[in-house]
């Protein structure tokens, strides 16, 4: 039987980590992101020139046979409830306070220019206030990149994966690390 897992987000993190969990076969994904495909996008998510101006949302489901578009923002905890796991790959502190609020289980990916985090429900919840600090808001997982192409950031590319990664073993009932930064 596959977990019922969402997506929020199929930018940065969200456009590589789909992929990886689709090939496995295991999940059945929900991918909510109200955002369009830019050209901004091209250089560091897993689009190209063909899926301009469309969803981003739409285009992870035509690119992974069976995964649920949902052209949406996610506003209130009733939209996140029902799914085993919900994995947070937005770039907005709003939807990281709804979720960190909510009672569903959830997984934090978060990147921004060289540095990333994964962050689940089980953190200490001492730790939560300081995550939740910030200016209102989306962010690039680019950081303050300029758009040259010599600045780009890739640690969005590895949060991805060590959060598949982080996935797989959760489902399995293995050990986990509930909180984990990396600087590249």
């Amino acid at each position: 039987m596959k977990r019922k897992i969402m997506i929020i987000g199929a930018g940065g993190i969200g456009s590589f980590l789909i992929p990886l969990l689709h090939r496995t076969k295991l999940y059945d994904i929900t991918v909510y992101d109200p955002d369009i495909v830019e050209g901004k996008n091209l250089t560091y998510q897993n689009f190209n020139i063909g899926h301009l101006d469309m969803n981003k949302a739409e285009v992870m489901a035509n690119k992974c046979e069976g995964v649920k578009p949902e052209p949406y923002r996610i506003l209130m905890e009733s939209q996140v409830e029902g799914f085993e796991l919900v994995v947070c790959c937005a770039d907005n502190l709003d939807v990281r306070k709804m979720l960190y609020n909510s009672n569903v289980k959830w997984l934090d990916l978060r990147s921004q220019g060289r540095n990333g985090a994964l962050v689940s429900y089980e953190i200490d919840k001492n730790k939560i206030d300081t995550l939740l600090k910030g200016p209102e808001g989306s962010f690039s997982c680019q950081g303050d990149w300029d758009g040259e192409k010599e600045g780009i950031h890739f640690t969005h590319v590895a949060i991805a994966g060590m959060g598949a990664q982080w996935m797989q073993r959760w489902f399995n009932r293995e050990e986990v690390n509930n909180f984990k930064m990396i600087n590249v």
